[in-house]
């Protein structure tokens, strides 16, 4: 793989341009009806109160009318009981009105909260996946390059001649795959002996032997087996974030043969990473509060959408051991989360996704 393309994750998933689609719509409803509720039962008793001072107007006029007015206190004593019997059914219709009401828009606005909690899932699940499709390659590369018959001499026999002709073909190679920014062969004693970039780093000769990648390259039990490094600033490189996958340089290439030295592959982790958290498609409402953010298996941000924290925050995600999941922070914001599944042989180094969206 060349390059990582820039891809805009969940478009799919994105939120309908149309606010009559908005999951909020189904709370909003529920508003709209119980102010339509609240309104008609305040009509109900307006009038119910007029009618009773109507009744009891008509009886103090029946009173005065005496034997005349018997007949038309009747009518007004059952127009004052009809108006208390429908301020009864009015008080009664609010009361249950008001707690299905009430519970219609607390099971709505769990409804919306978990849509909109799945959803930040998906999308920390497809970030994820995608920087792990994408190291996959590299675990893939740094195996067959280490079967390269240039850099298998080299392990061989460090001669000027053999390094200068290693380098030049590792040269060839970072010419072609633009996401390293370096690839190192290193002696049985950790020591740097070419590298495919020697004009912009200059480690030849540099000890790596401390280093987790060689140490780990070292051991492995074939040339099907490969280590990784966590992501860290490279010093011999600039102080930029790398990815470092290694691999053991073996006798003839084969598999089983002996371990001859170690090639190191430096993956410029900081623009691939941020393509991959800015790639994440959100509306424009949620981009202004939405933290975008993949995490190592130590929760310690390793990309970051806003640039914030990278190598150096930790964050305190609460997963109650699930591999995804999304909940409500202590600040009252959602965050969504994803363990990466791995891809095909590359079972990933335990890292989530993770998306925190303030409210």
């Amino acid at each position: 793989m060349n390059t990582m393309q820039n891809h805009k994750i969940g478009a799919k998933d994105g939120m309908p341009a149309g606010d009559d689609n908005k999951p909020e719509r189904i709370i909003e409803l529920t508003s709209d009806l119980a102010a339509l509720t609240r309104d008609k039962i305040t009509a109900i008793r307006a009038i119910t109160s007029r009618t009773k001072i109507l009744a009891l107007n008509a009886l103090i006029e029946a009173n005065r009318a005496g034997e005349a007015g018997r007949g038309f206190a009747v009518v007004a004593g059952e127009v004052k009981s009809v108006s208390g019997e429908i301020e009864l059914i009015s008080n009664t219709l609010e009361s249950e009105l008001s707690q299905r009401v009430e519970g219609l828009q607390r099971l709505g606005g769990n409804l919306v909260d978990h849509m909109r909690g799945d959803r930040l899932v998906d999308l920390a699940l497809n970030a994820v996946e995608l920087i792990d499709r994408n190291l996959y390659e590299r675990t893939c590369d740094v195996r067959w390059w280490a079967t390269d018959s240039a850099v298998v001499d080299c392990a061989v026999d460090p001669s000027a001649t053999a390094c200068a002709y290693a380098a030049k073909r590792l040269g060839v190679i970072l010419s072609a795959y633009t996401v390293y920014l370096d690839l190192w062969i290193a002696d049985m004693n950790g020591k740097v002996i070419a590298n495919g970039r020697p004009d912009a780093y200059n480690v030849k000769g540099a000890d790596v032997s401390r280093e987790a990648w060689f140490r780990d390259a070292l051991n492995t039990a074939t040339g099907d087996d490969y280590a990784v490094a966590d992501i860290a600033a490279s010093p011999q490189l600039g102080n930029k974030p790398v990815a470092t996958y290694s691999a053991a340089i073996r006798e003839g290439g084969e598999a089983r043969g002996k371990v001859l030295g170690v090639l190191g592959i430096h993956f410029d982790w900081g623009p691939q990473a941020e393509a991959i958290v800015k790639g994440v498609r959100l509306t424009p409402e949620e981009a202004e509060n939405t933290r975008v953010l993949l995490l190592d298996n130590r929760f310690r941000v390793i990309a970051s959408s806003d640039g914030k924290g990278i190598l150096s925050e930790t964050l305190r995600l609460n997963t109650g051991s699930a591999r995804s999941g999304h909940y409500r922070d202590d600040s009252g914001g959602r965050v969504g989360f994803a363990l990466t599944p791995g891809y095909e042989t590359y079972a990933g180094l335990g890292w989530y996704g993770c998306i925190v969206q303030r409210t």
